[in-house]
């Protein structure tokens, strides 16, 4: 079955860095586009970056341009999320997204938290 698993989140300052992962199985995963998505309490779930299947082509929500990057590595089956110069504003669950079939699959997500 389809499993997404996020992993890097943790407590961070502002200004810093942090690289979260995630590890996907149980489908193609060169095969299709991915998505990280973030929600932070009492907000709905926004999302934050795409990457298509190949890595080529990517988008970033307005909030993060210039500071995140995603891209995935299709031979460890791994999309990444590189994020730059981190905001308390940031502060949210990270979850990564995978739409398949015309279902969408979700991680478990993972806690960033950008605080003094």
């Amino acid at each position: 079955q389809v499993q997404l698993a996020e992993s890097g989140g943790g407590l961070v300052q502002p200004g810093r860095s942090l690289r979260l992962s995630c590890a996907a199985s149980g489908f193609t995963f060169s095969s299709y586009g991915m998505r990280w998505y973030r929600q932070a309490p009492g907000k709905e779930r926004e999302l934050v970056a795409s990457i298509s299947s190949a890595g080529a082509l990517t988008n970033y929500a307005d909030s993060v341009k210039g500071r995140f990057t995603i891209s995935r590595d299709n031979d460890k089956n791994t999309m990444y999320l590189q994020m730059n110069s981190l905001k308390p504003e940031d502060t949210a669950v990270y979850y990564c997204n995978a739409a398949i079939r015309l279902q969408s699959y979700w991680g478990q997500g993972t806690q960033v938290t950008v605080s003094s």
